[in-house]
């Protein structure tokens, strides 16, 4: 057992965010997601919401504000959907806690959500139930 690290990181999760690198993106899925057919690495939090897994995840891992115009992306919604996914501010307000320099989102059409994920470093599959819960963050640096 380690000092500082949310008990919520797996030692499977803690083990990918020290391998990637700046630039290596991480999706953070939710239960509706293919997430076994698109993520070549796949990690498992079952039982386990989007936010309570992003407030984790982000007091270990740097946002790439620096170098990247979007260092979050979210799956737009469908076109005649009539879902608002009301997730998107919690998520906000999650990232604006521990990266002061976050912006905004990029939104992905469903099909290139699928084809970035396919590329990411790895895909946390979650048991989150709300409807297009689907985020990308990418790895910054370590400056401190």
């Amino acid at each position: 057992m380690l000092k500082g690290i949310p008990s919520i990181l797996s030692p499977e999760l803690v083990k990918a965010l020290l391998e990637m690198g700046h630039g290596d993106e991480l999706v953070i899925a939710d239960g509706n997601f293919p997430a076994a057919t698109c993520g070549k690495r796949l990690l498992r939090a079952d039982g386990h919401g989007v936010p309570e897994l992003l407030d984790a995840i982000l007091q270990l891992f740097p946002l790439d504000t620096t170098y990247s115009e979007y260092s979050v992306a979210l799956m737009q919604v469908e076109p005649n959907d009539p879902t608002e996914p009301t997730i998107w501010k919690e998520y906000e307000s999650i990232i604006q806690k521990h990266d002061t320099k976050f912006k905004e989102f990029a939104f992905e059409n469903r099909f290139d959500f699928y084809e970035r994920a396919k590329v990411a470093f790895a895909v946390l599959a979650t048991g989150e139930s709300a409807l297009y819960a689907n985020i990308i963050i990418k790895k910054g640096v370590v400056t401190e």
